[in-house]
């Protein structure tokens, strides 16, 4: 029989999420291709994709979502505010409250114990970026 930690939790599995952000332009395939940067990165699965929530809506994340058969998730700005990033750009602090979107959005969905397993990284037409963040 396995020991449980200290207080009676019982740990599960981990949860690995990839945050997303970018500019209105982005299709599937800007998408798509941060999100194999980020893979190549950090390797393994992930159990959902997500970005701000207004941002959830567009049709180019909507639609890698359902390739990839995961949740798209929306994260409201007012709990991506809440997140201390590496990646820090004044246009998204002044836009978001936080440094990076895309590590935001991660490392909010992945919960309190999150870690970034791969930073911020920029799809090659420069309209999305993905970060990996796992509890």
């Amino acid at each position: 029989m396995a020991a449980e930690p200290p207080g009676g939790a019982v740990e599960c599995c981990a949860v690995r999420v990839v945050g997303f952000g970018f500019r209105g332009s982005a299709d599937m395939a800007s998408l798509q291709d941060a999100l194999t940067r980020v893979l190549d990165q950090a390797g393994g699965s992930i159990d959902a994709i997500v970005t701000e929530s207004g941002k959830s809506r567009a049709a180019a994340f909507r639609d890698l979502a359902q390739a990839l058969k995961l949740p798209g998730l929306g994260i409201k700005a007012e709990d991506l505010a809440q997140m201390i990033t590496p990646t820090q750009s004044e246009r998204v602090i002044d836009k978001f409250g936080t440094g990076s979107l895309c590590e935001a959005a991660a490392l909010a969905a992945a919960g309190p114990q999150a870690r970034l397993v791969a930073g911020r990284v920029v799809s090659g037409d420069g309209k999305a970026t993905a970060a990996l963040a796992e509890s």
